[in-house]
C-alpha cells in the first residue's frame, strides 16, 4: 500500500504537492515520516542518487529524481518495488508536463497542490490488482530496480549533514582564497610604490651629489 507521496524541488527541499493516505488509525504515524521526508528533501543535492529505496520503521521510501524535482513515496515493505518506481515515473512525467516551467519560480510551500488529484489516480490505479496486472508491459520498459540502492534513513541522513559540512568548508575556503588573492594584490601594489619611491630617492641623492 502507498501511504504518503511528496513532491519537492531539490534546490532548496521545497515541498510542491503532496498527499497521504487517509487512514485514522495511521494518521499521526504517517505525520512522522512525512517529517522525515522533509528532511530528507533539504538534504538532497545535484550529486544525490537519482534512484533510491531507504529503509526507515516498518516502510520504505522509494524516490526518483528528475529535473531538479523530487518525487517521493513512502510504501509498505510488501509493496512491490517495480510498480512503486512505475509509479514515480507516471507522476513524474505528467507533473513536468503540467508544471515543469513553474517549478523555478514558486516560492511558497504546496504550490501545486491541486496536483493531489492526479495523484489520487494514479494511487488507484497502482494499487487496484486489476490495474496492477495490466501494467506489466510497463513495467518490464522500467530499468532493472533490484540495481537501484537500498541505504537506511540515519545512513542518509548523516550522509546529508556531512556532505552539508562539506559544502561549507568548501565555501569558507574560496572565501579566504578570495581574502589571500585581494590582500597579495594590495601587497604588491604597496610594493611597487615602494620600490618607486626608493628609486626616486636613489636618483635624488644622486642628481644632488653631481651638482655639489
Amino acid at each position: 500500500m502507498v501511504l504518503l507521496t511528496m513532491i519537492a524541488r531539490i534546490t532548496d527541499g521545497l515541498p510542491l504537492a503532496a498527499t497521504m493516505q487517509e487512514d485514522e488509525q495511521s494518521g499521526k504515524n504517517i505525520l512522522e515520516y512525512q517529517n522525515q521526508a522533509k528532511m530528507l528533501f533539504r538534504r538532497l543535492t545535484s550529486q544525490s542518487p537519482t534512484r533510491l529505496t531507504i529503509e526507515t520503521g516498518p516502510y520504505l521510501f522509494h524516490y526518483l529524481i528528475e529535473h531538479e524535482v523530487c518525487y517521493l513515496v513512502l510504501a509498505e515493505r510488501n509493496y512491490s518495488k517495480r510498480l512503486a518506481y512505475s509509479y514515480l515515473e507516471d507522476l513524474a512525467q505528467e507533473f513536468h508536463s503540467q508544471y515543469g516551467k513553474r517549478v523555478n519560480s514558486v516560492t511558497r510551500p504546496y504550490s501545486f497542490i491541486e496536483f493531489d488529484t492526479y495523484i489520487q489516480k494514479a494511487k488507484k490505479v497502482f494499487t487496484d490488482s486489476r490495474a496492477r496486472r495490466n501494467l506489466s508491459t510497463l513495467n518490464t520498459e522500467l530499468q532493472d530496480v533490484q540495481r537501484i540502492m537500498v541505504q537506511n534513513i540515519d545512513d542518509v541522513m548523516q550522509r546529508g549533514v556531512i556532505l552539508s559540512e562539506l559544502d561549507n568548508k568548501a565555501q569558507n575556503l574560496s572565501m579566504l582564497s578570495q581574502v589571500y588573492k585581494k590582500d597579495a594584490t594590495n601587497l604588491n601594489t604597496k610594493s611597487l610604490y615602494v620600490k618607486a619611491a626608493l628609486g626616486f630617492c636613489i636618483l635624488f641623492v644622486f642628481v644632488m651629489c653631481f651638482f655639489q
